[in-house]
């Protein structure tokens, strides 16, 4: 639609450049297609008549006329170059777009190819027992204190860089974040639950990082640290407020210097 409006403005543009304003000194002007600066006279064709007319050439503002003249031209220039620079991003975003895959998940690309981010195995240490949390069917809520937690002090996701950039094309509508993870031996801390013992409800505490987020289409977005990061332990997350559905893809960031940057 917006394709059609844009292409009704340059029409009416390319309309207005074939009209011309021939200024009179006594502030008014007709409206004209062309004119001729005479010896002591301008000849015009008026696009109000359909014909050919002279004036005196001491009634007209010839200055004025040109002025706006040249600087319709320059408008014309700033319009086509705007026009020009939104189909060159449109474009751009097409091609990014169709690298992504259409499967849920995280993406990210390095070296012009889309990387996949493996989903991690979460479980949920209560002090009394560690169970795995799946999205689909949640583990029953303990009251008390939990932690949210994937095993090994590392991720065998490694990315490099300071700012990596990542494509998240959720399934359904939830809320999603970057965030550093805490470290505890044999296993990385996700987020720490405060469960409420009647309603059950989980407060949860994450060390959640300050992202950019742009929306590619609908359930694609693409996301990126608004400053750089330190070396260390990081996720994505995927989750309900309040309902313990976390679902993580993990990953190590790495030097920029230490691989290709994404």
């Amino acid at each position: 639609m917006w394709r059609i409006i844009l292409l009704g403005i340059a029409l009416c543009l390319c309309a207005f450049a074939q009209t011309k304003k021939l200024y009179l000194k006594d502030g008014s002007y007709h409206l004209v297609r062309e004119y001729q600066v005479l010896e002591d006279r301008i000849r015009y064709y008026s696009t109000e008549r359909g014909d050919w007319e002279e004036i005196p050439k001491e009634l007209v503002d010839l200055k004025k006329t040109e002025a706006e003249i040249v600087q319709r031209i320059e408008d014309e220039k700033k319009q086509a170059a705007i026009l020009e620079a939104e189909d060159k991003f449109e474009k751009e975003q097409r091609e990014e777009i169709e690298r992504i895959p259409v499967n849920p998940g995280v993406y990210w690309v390095l070296d012009g190819k889309v990387q996949t981010l493996k989903q991690a195995e979460v479980k949920v240490n209560n002090n009394k027992r560690r169970s795995i949390l799946k999205a689909i069917t949640p583990i029953p809520i303990i009251a008390g204190k939990s932690t949210v937690e994937v095993d090994g002090e590392t991720s065998q996701n490694l990315v490099a860089g300071d700012r990596p950039t990542f494509y998240f094309r959720l399934a359904e509508e939830e809320r999603y974040a970057i965030v550093r993870l805490g470290k505890k031996k044999g296993v990385r801390i996700v987020e720490e639950w405060d469960i409420i013992p009647v309603s059950k409800e989980i407060m949860a505490k994450r060390d959640v990082i300050d992202i950019f987020r742009q929306q590619m289409q609908p359930g694609l977005f693409k996301i990126w640290p608004t400053k750089p990061l330190e070396p260390g332990e990081y996720a994505v997350i995927e989750f309900t407020e309040g309902q313990g559905n976390t679902q993580v893809w993990d990953f190590t960031l790495k030097p920029a210097a230490t691989g290709g940057r994404p």
